[in-house]
């Protein structure tokens, strides 16, 4: 099945494996790579390695992040999807739910669809992420809004996501430099959560992604 066997654990989130300093999660899609990781095997399961310098969600869980929002049956609505590589992970984590995965550049939603063509349970949408009425008529509900978008008011645009579709949870990765150069990454973090404090969401955590993801964090919120 996979490349290599070693020893699998389970962790405090569903659907997070771990061997050592290696976190993993089991291939929804057996045999299938995404982004060239490697794979595994252990009691007839494949696991594929979540690399967290090519996910910030991984990053997240390396860096002890503690609020993890997903189920198995989660319905997912994940903004700014890219070429596929974390949206996969969380497919693999939610093999009884959905991930309506968004991207609005053409050139990355070609692979996107790629992606999504051995994953059953993910939909990927050409749109708009600063757009969220033009999703609904594709995404049936959304339990948890994860968005990693670099533009300006990232914040903004997340909390107008989080309304639109109810989401009792969600996870923003902010990149600081898209928000301000000049700044200090650790200022505009803080002043993201406040904007997400005001606009009604309880801030559950803030994340340095360091080292990682340079200038990044991940903030986790619940409604």
């Amino acid at each position: 099945m996979g490349e290599a066997k070693l020893r699998v654990e389970t962790t405090a989130f569903p659907g997070v494996f771990r061997s050592g300093n290696m976190v993993l999660t089991r291939n929804l899609a057996p045999g299938k790579r995404v982004y060239g990781e490697r794979l595994f095997s252990q009691d007839g399961e494949e696991y594929r390695e979540w690399v967290p310098d090519r996910s910030k969600l991984c990053a997240y869980i390396r860096k002890g992040g503690s609020a993890f929002p997903f189920r198995p049956d989660s319905h997912v609505l994940y903004l700014g999807a890219s070429s596929g590589t974390t949206p996969s992970h969380v497919s693999d984590i939610v093999p009884q739910g959905r991930v309506y995965a968004v991207e609005i550049s053409p050139r990355m939603f070609r692979d996107l669809v790629g992606v999504c063509e051995d994953r059953p349970n993910m939909m990927p949408i050409l749109g708009d992420a600063t757009k969220p009425d033009d999703l609904s008529f594709l995404v049936e509900r959304a339990d948890v809004v994860y968005q990693d978008v670099a533009q300006k008011n990232q914040a903004g645009m997340f909390a107008k996501a989080m309304k639109r579709f109810s989401a009792p949870c969600g996870m923003l990765a902010v990149k600081a430099r898209s928000e301000d150069v000049s700044r200090d990454p650790r200022h505009v973090f803080q002043e993201s959560a406040a904007y997400l404090r005001k606009e009604g969401f309880k801030v559950l955590e803030i994340t340095d992604l360091e080292p990682f993801e340079k200038d990044h964090a991940m903030i986790v919120v619940e409604s």
